[in-house]
């Protein structure tokens, strides 16, 4: 019968210390050794093989690993920096807030929900006509986490329902500007406080603004919304239900669509040109996207089998529309450019747009709401001799009232020093006062 504690039966010796009792065996057969932690009282084991070829020690590679350079003589590292941004990156995640504005009826939500795959309306009421006559425009964000091979998208879609359904659309994109100016507004005061770590950027990186194929061009509202935030956003013109028009019809209207834009002064999201280094698929697949400005796109979330494979798409008596075909439409070029262009929209917003309301904030008296910023700006136009607001009148009662208590001060200065000479002849004032 075999002691317990080791395979082949040795006993094993327990110490007090860190030192270590091995057994000896003859070449080939495995031998353990045991320690006891003086802290915790556990035995440690370390196992050892001899053998006629020498002796491997099991413990040794564990307790004591040897640092081996992975890179190659004459290298540095620091080309591997990107690799870092790009693992920092996927684990932090990415954000990204997409507006849809358009009449109700041109298939906002069902393209959206074509880009991501996914349901961002599961509980969503549609009005009836009685209670579209008194409707106003409503701003609705859904927010979703999307996930895609590792990679983390935090996605927020703005709807604007009741945009253009009243007879009376004069200032009906107000509610939308004022949206676009509070989420400015809110990553300029987080930038201003204390927490600058965890700010959630949600301003609006891109709008999608739905035409409607019927109106033969762009109405005058259109023309007015465009007009009122292709400084404060990065406009993208989609050409909805574009399966109601013929492959003529859509060129000759989207041809209509750029004229107008252009004579109006609309500024709408310029792709970015590409580099002379890049490869020539890349040059061509940028001109195919700005070619395809305005997109005309169909959306569809139905599951449709043609031929034996299955597609998205709508099915008509005279045939089947396929989503995903760039014959089709423009929907995988709009998808296509929302994806390798989402970070330039990113940098476009936070370089353009918000910069542009951050120095507007700062040279017109504006401030944050914890009036952290203040402004220069009254000041200069009050030397200029402008119109004077009310920020500027009281400022210039505070300066006035400054004035006069700096000239009370003066005189009980001097009231003071008139009196020094009578009190020291009268022996009133003391050497300390003096």
């Amino acid at each position: 019968m075999s002691a317990p504690g080791t395979p082949n039966g040795t006993p094993t010796r327990y110490t007090n210390g860190p030192s270590r009792e091995s057994s000896v065996g003859p070449a080939g057969s495995d031998t353990s050794e045991s320690s006891v932690d003086s802290t915790n009282q556990r035995p440690r084991k370390l196992f050892r093989i001899r053998s006629k070829a020498g002796e491997m020690t099991f413990g040794k590679l564990l307790t004591n690993p040897t640092f081996v350079n992975p890179e190659q003589s004459g290298y540095v590292g620091f080309a591997n920096l990107p690799n870092q941004v790009h693992r920092k990156s996927v684990k932090k995640g990415f954000e990204f807030t997409l507006m849809v504005v358009g009449e109700s009826g041109l298939g906002k939500s069902t393209l959206v929900n074509s880009l991501f795959l996914t349901d961002l309306y599961p509980e969503r009421h549609v009005p009836s006509a009685a209670e579209k006559i008194d409707q106003t425009v409503k701003i609705d964000a859904s927010t979703v986490e999307i996930e895609e091979r590792g990679v983390k998208l935090r996605l927020t879609v703005v709807d604007t329902p009741g945009f253009g359904d009243s007879l009376n659309s004069i200032d009906c994109f107000k509610p939308i500007i004022q949206y676009i100016d509070d989420q400015f507004e809110r990553y300029l005061n987080d930038e201003s406080g204390l927490n600058r770590r965890h700010i959630i950027d949600n301003r609006v990186h891109c709008c999608f603004y739905f035409l409607n194929p019927s109106s033969h061009g762009l109405k005058p509202l259109d023309v007015a919304f465009m007009k009122a935030v292709h400084h404060k956003v990065n406009i993208v013109p989609v050409l909805a239900k574009a399966d109601t028009l013929t492959q003529l019809e859509v060129t000759a209207l989207k041809k209509k669509i750029l004229d107008q834009i252009d004579e109006q002064g609309i500024k709408i999201y310029p792709l970015p040109e590409c580099d002379s280094d890049e490869d020539e698929d890349y040059k061509e697949q940028c001109r195919q996207l700005k070619n395809a400005v305005p997109f005309a796109v169909v959306g569809a979330n139905t599951i449709i089998e043609v031929k034996g494979r299955k597609v998205r798409g709508r099915m008509y008596p005279w045939g089947v529309v396929e989503v995903e075909n760039p014959e089709h439409c423009d929907f995988i070029k709009l998808r296509t450019m929302l994806i390798t262009h989402m970070q330039d929209l990113q940098e476009v917003t936070q370089e353009t747009h918000y910069e542009n309301y951050r120095a507007e904030k700062l040279a017109y008296g504006g401030s944050s709401k914890n009036g952290s910023v203040k402004s220069s700006a009254p000041v200069a136009r009050m030397e200029n001799g402008g119109d004077v607001s009310d920020k500027e009148r009281e400022l210039r009662q505070k300066e006035a009232e400054l004035r006069r208590m700096q000239e009370r001060l003066a005189r009980m200065q001097a009231e003071i020093e008139s009196k020094k000479p009578q009190l020291i002849q009268n022996g009133d004032l003391k050497s300390q006062d003096v």
